[in-house]
């Protein structure tokens, strides 16, 4: 029992980083409840443990009499003064009563407390450790796979716990193989212990690999402002510079992409888009974008949502794959966004417009007046024969920017300037 206590002490105090006056106390408390069970008719019991080799030491207190009639609380005077040969009757004494079978008894009645004790004090060592370090990176070796395939880390002095939810669907891991993560939190347990919790599928994770690869970033001379992710797809990250001089994105990407590459490896290639910041939802949709130009970009007033056309070529890649880049742009925008091919807006574009024409508006029939459109085109129009806006609205774009002489694009312009006063 000796040899294995002191075995304890050196292993919690070099491997998990507890002091090992903190294990004694915790020993101690338990064994004196096991010295209680197994000593009988005594009650106030002490228990005392040697630091360094581990030695333990039962007393009681008993109570120097002339006639001993509780024996387990009163000792004779005269066996008292062999223990302190200054005591007088009335005086309480320590005695030792340490039972010769203890060390194997203590140690089966007191290992579930002292679990308990331990895990106590493991818990505020993982507190004092790692609670102040949480959203940073630490580097582990992974020591076991559960099922699941939640990954326990081996991190020094704790093991971390990596849910198979924190970690791409495209990362695979071995027993043996390092693996960098970021300390999401540090939580209890419901056996009174602590655990530290890691991730490698959130933003942030991408955000502390920039701020160790680009010095301006930890200088605060560059600063990232939003940043969405889709783990093992693809990361969105918006940065501004407080200087105008310094290139934020360049920082970011790094000589021949030197800064950005070392992330993209370390995240086993997925996608990084770093762009200009915008407060404008809009500015900053068209940022992430670039460099595909949308044709037309309509924001709803009431709900903020926001709608956006683009080439029938583009459709694809501004979707993205099943949906995730769109889902990407909506959430650094912080906005619901609606992407429409072009072909399939100009269809619902002209029902709507032809449903208007059959309308019995009389304002229709009305001699045309457009607002915001030069005065040079909208005669062009009415010297044609489109002199009233139900004509406008039977008309097709290539129709009357041929014979306006205009784009299509500001043909369908004028049309959806109209589309919008009519409703």
């Amino acid at each position: 029992m000796n040899k294995d206590l002191v075995a304890i002490f050196e292993y919690l105090e070099r491997e998990k980083g507890i002091k090992r006056d903190i294990v004694i106390h915790a020993i101690e408390e338990s064994l004196q409840i096991a010295a209680r069970k197994s000593i009988q008719g005594i009650t106030n019991v002490s228990v005392s443990i040697n630091s360094k080799n581990g030695e333990i030491e039962v007393y009681t207190e008993k109570e120097i009499v002339d006639t001993v009639e509780i024996p387990g609380e009163e000792i004779l005077l005269e066996e008292a003064r062999e223990l302190d040969p200054d005591c007088q009757l009335g005086q309480w004494i320590p005695v030792e009563v340490t039972p010769e079978n203890f060390g194997r008894i203590a140690a089966q009645t007191a290992r579930q407390v002292i679990s308990q004790k331990l895990r106590g004090a493991e818990r505020d060592v993982i507190y004092e450790e790692y609670r102040h370090r949480v959203h940073e990176i630490i580097s582990g070796a992974v020591k076991r796979v559960l099922r699941g395939g939640t990954l326990v880390v081996d991190l020094g002095k704790v093991d971390g716990i990596l849910p198979d939810r924190n970690y791409p669907r495209t990362e695979h891991y071995n027993v043996g193989e390092r693996v960098q993560a970021l300390i999401y939190e540090v939580r209890d347990t419901d056996n009174g212990g602590a655990e530290v919790v890691l991730s490698r599928s959130h933003p942030e994770m991408v955000e502390q690999l920039f701020t160790q690869e680009v010095p301006e970033l930890s200088e605060g001379l560059i600063e990232i402002k939003r940043i969405v992710r889709d783990a093992g797809y693809r990361t969105k990250m918006a940065v501004s510079a407080s200087d105008p001089k310094i290139d934020p994105l360049g920082a970011c990407v790094g000589v021949r992409g030197s800064r950005v590459k070392n992330i993209i490896r370390e995240l086993n290639n997925e996608k990084i888009d770093i762009l200009p910041y915008s407060e404008n939802p809009i500015e900053l949709l068209k940022n992430s974008l670039d460099p595909i130009q949308p044709k037309k970009i309509e924001q709803n007033e009431e709900t903020g949502g926001i709608t956006i056309v683009v080439d029938d070529a583009d459709y694809p890649i501004v979707l993205g794959k099943k949906g995730m880049n769109a889902r990407l742009n909506a959430k650094l925008i912080d906005r619901e966004l609606l992407v429409k091919k072009l072909s399939e807006f100009q269809s619902e574009q002209k029902i709507e417009r032809h449903r208007m024409a059959l309308s019995e508006d009389p304002e229709l029939d009305k001699p045309i007046v457009i607002e915001d459109v030069n005065q040079f085109v909208v005669d062009s129009l009415r010297d044609a024969g489109f002199d009233t806006l139900r004509k406008l609205l039977n008309a097709s774009p290539e129709e009357l920017a041929k014979v306006a002489s205009i784009s299509t694009e500001m043909a369908n312009d004028i049309l959806d300037k109209i589309r919008k006063k009519r409703t």
